[in-house]
């Protein structure tokens, strides 16, 4: 019973999670003059409103939208790095958002990330050796120097990083060689969730496919599960088992990779789609958004999306739409999609 129970729970779990950043820090940035009168503001940017959802073990989910959608904060807050606002996050049936560090300590070796910009996530100082072993024996203080020698040449041999590159400095690699030794580390305390903030997106096109295709062996060999954050819905298409579309902090759609490519249904999903480059011409054409994109300082009341939405009415410019379960399993948050407003 209770073996059938863990192996239907999601091993990571989002609930109504939220963070804001304040920008008025001190008691004079908050005193504002209002009509002739002095009151007291608070500003805040809302990265994150009111997220859920989950990643199943083995799975790739992958978290997508535009530069400053809150895709990254939300990958930081599940490592760890940021404190939510409001929210839980559930990691293997317990929550976690509220451990201290030292609580949170055994969770990284089950929880790596790895991060975008391979130029700036590892240490100019250390050789690559020393890179790799510093994880291994942070995590298994109990091993031996052969044995974490041992590790890690297993690693580098199985994420294609040359034993020749053991003595030589970061600085030494290019980019595509960098974001290999940064996933050979990540790997070196045999984890079971990746975070993965864009982490082809400071590399090559010509690099990238490698990059994504090495991630996805060790997907495969290792059984790994992946929370992947990227804006190229290129990548998504062959990488990602499920697909969260996030505009300013608030999560649109939710669906399986195949489902959303083939019958995306909220109006900003289409609109991504509609930009990615097709050999064939027989789809619809480029949707070009029009309006103003609001700020995450001020969110509108009704729908985020509604100043850039062709099909917005008084209701979505009043009240904010739930994520509401579709007919084939995808959720979608949209007044226009409940209504069966959109066309086709």
């Amino acid at each position: 019973m209770s073996t059938q129970t863990q192996a239907t729970n999601p091993l990571l779990e989002l609930k109504g999670l939220e963070k804001r950043f304040d920008l008025d820090q001190g008691f004079l940035e908050t005193v504002k003059l209002r009509g002739g009168r002095i009151t007291r503001e608070k500003r805040a940017v809302h990265a994150v409103n009111n997220v859920s959802l989950s990643v199943d073990r083995g799975e790739a989910l992958c978290i997508v939208g535009e530069s400053g959608c809150g895709k990254s904060t939300v990958a930081r807050l599940v490592a760890g790095l940021l404190t939510p606002s409001g929210g839980e996050i559930n990691y293997d049936g317990e929550r976690i958002d509220n451990r201290s560090r030292a609580a949170m300590l055994p969770l990284r070796k089950k929880m790596q990330m790895i991060f975008q910009n391979p130029y700036a996530s590892l240490n100019p100082r250390m050789t690559i050796q020393q890179a790799l072993e510093e994880p291994v024996r942070h995590h298994n203080p109990r091993m031996s120097r052969g044995e974490v020698r041992d590790k890690v040449a297993e690693v580098m041999q199985s994420v294609g990083v040359d034993p020749s590159w053991s003595s030589r400095y970061p600085h030494e690699f290019s980019g595509g060689q960098r974001q290999r030794i940064a996933i050979a580390r990540a790997l070196t305390v045999d984890p079971e969730f990746i975070i993965a903030d864009e982490p082809i997106s400071a590399l090559d096109v010509s690099i990238q496919a490698q990059v994504l295709n090495l991630m996805l062996e060790a997907k495969d060999q290792r059984g790994l599960t992946y929370f992947f954050i990227t804006h190229d819905l290129s990548v998504v298409e062959h990488f990602g088992t499920r697909v969260a579309v996030l505009y300013l902090g608030t999560l649109c759609e939710l669906a399986d990779t195949r489902t959303l490519f083939e019958n995306p249904k909220h109006p900003y999903t289409r609109a991504l789609l509609s930009a990615v480059p097709k050999l064939n011409d027989d789809g619809p054409g480029h949707i070009r958004l029009q309006g103003e994109i609001p700020t995450p300082i001020n969110l509108p009341l009704g729908c985020p999306f509604q100043s850039r939405c062709a099909f917005a009415n008084a209701r979505c410019r009043e009240v904010r739409p739930r994520p509401l379960q579709q007919a084939d399993g995808s959720t979608v948050a949209c007044h226009a999609v409940e209504e069966n407003r959109l066309d086709g």
